[in-house]
């Protein structure tokens, strides 16, 4: 593998969600991972997450798997496991054991709730986990319940995204001591960190707890969505005032109402009178005039559009792999570029171990 972290060894156990992704983020940047799964489990190309990873079937609860796996823990940088709290002890491959074969290890968890706290052996997803935050009461239209928002916030951005930034500053630190620590990412804590700028907002009076009125959550008239006479939509996002006249000028929104962008009273009617102007030609008759501009304008793609949009293409923004279309590795690195992903392949112990024993 190539990349910056490219010699870097990482053992994944197997999980769902936030610990895949985050294995799969090492993984695109070009760490060496192996990871555990069931036996019976094959590797699947279409499983997008799983990339870039020889997987070896364990059954971890077998006479003699601890010591088996504790082989590729001697020789690992970077741990990953999603249990619940206490699975891992139970298996004897908790963090006391995997350090005492490893001290320069460190030893990510990553769990909805946490290691510690009432909640902390309770079931749940991330919708739940988004829900203590203040994160999905945010979310939606005034007068509606709050949508599921995917699983981007929890189990993405606040879960596997910050547990790979966890891991990467621990052993940063371990390199520099000879020792490594356990990281203890919870989805809760990574969802109000994420959330950071819209507490600042509120604590400046420039936020309620009102959905639908503030300025990034559909409040305001120059930052939403619009469906087209096509039925699809574009999406607007028009804040600074500048681009606010560029919107207007290109749209010939000549109404006076629309002069005083940010009185927050006139946003709903300011809204309704967007909706009529967009509704009146297609979208991509509204990319023809606005994409590209100082509007601050994009059309909203669907799954299968997206990777077909001239920009994506031009920065290779997706890639095809085994016929399967996915969103490629990111960010780029001018002196240590990633390589494409491949699929994940079928090892056995021996064979991981080898691996990384030759890497």
């Amino acid at each position: 593998m190539s990349g910056p972290l490219s010699k870097l060894k990482v053992l994944e156990f197997a999980g769902i969600g936030p610990g895949p992704f985050c294995a799969m983020v090492l993984g695109d940047l070009g760490a060496d991972v192996v990871r555990i799964a069931r036996p019976g489990a094959q590797p699947d190309a279409r499983d997008i997450t799983t990339r870039n990873r020889r997987t070896v079937a364990i059954d971890l609860r077998a006479e003699g798997a601890a010591a088996d796996v504790l082989q590729l823990v001697a020789q690992a940088d970077l741990l990953i496991e999603g249990f619940r709290p206490g699975v891992m002890e139970k298996l004897g491959l908790g963090p006391e054991p995997c350090q005492a074969a490893n001290p320069r290890l460190v030893y990510g968890r990553m769990t909805g709730w946490g290691q510690s706290g009432p909640l902390a052996h309770a079931a749940g997803h991330d919708i739940n986990y988004i829900a203590i935050t203040g994160a999905l009461h945010a979310i939606g239209r005034t007068d509606d319940a709050p949508p599921p928002p995917l699983n981007y916030i929890g189990d993405f951005g606040g879960g596997g995204m910050l547990l790979a930034v966890g891991l990467l500053a621990a052993l940063h630190e371990a390199r520099a001591c000879g020792r490594g620590q356990v990281v203890d990412a919870a989805m809760t804590d990574g969802t109000a960190l994420l959330s950071a700028f819209m507490y600042g907002m509120k604590a400046t009076g420039q936020w309620s707890n009102q959905r639908g009125e503030n300025l990034l959550d559909g409040g305001a008239h120059f930052y939403d969505t619009y469906a087209c006479a096509d039925g699809k939509f574009i999406a607007l996002g028009a804040i600074e005032p500048q681009f606010y006249a560029e919107l207007r000028q290109r749209c010939g929104i000549d109404d006076p109402l629309f002069d005083a962008q940010m009185d927050r009273a006139r946003w709903p009617l300011l809204k309704l009178r967007l909706a009529d102007i967009f509704r009146t030609r297609t979208r991509d008759q509204w990319c023809e005039l606005l994409e590209g501009t100082e509007a601050c304008f994009a059309p909203v793609l669907d799954w299968d559009e997206a990777p077909q949009h001239a920009h994506n293409q031009a920065r290779g923004s997706y890639l095809t792999v085994n016929g399967v279309v996915q969103p490629a590795p990111a960010p780029r690195f001018s002196r240590t570029p990633n390589a494409d992903p491949v699929p994940a392949e079928a090892a056995s112990l021996a064979q991981a171990l080898q691996g990384w024993r030759e890497g």
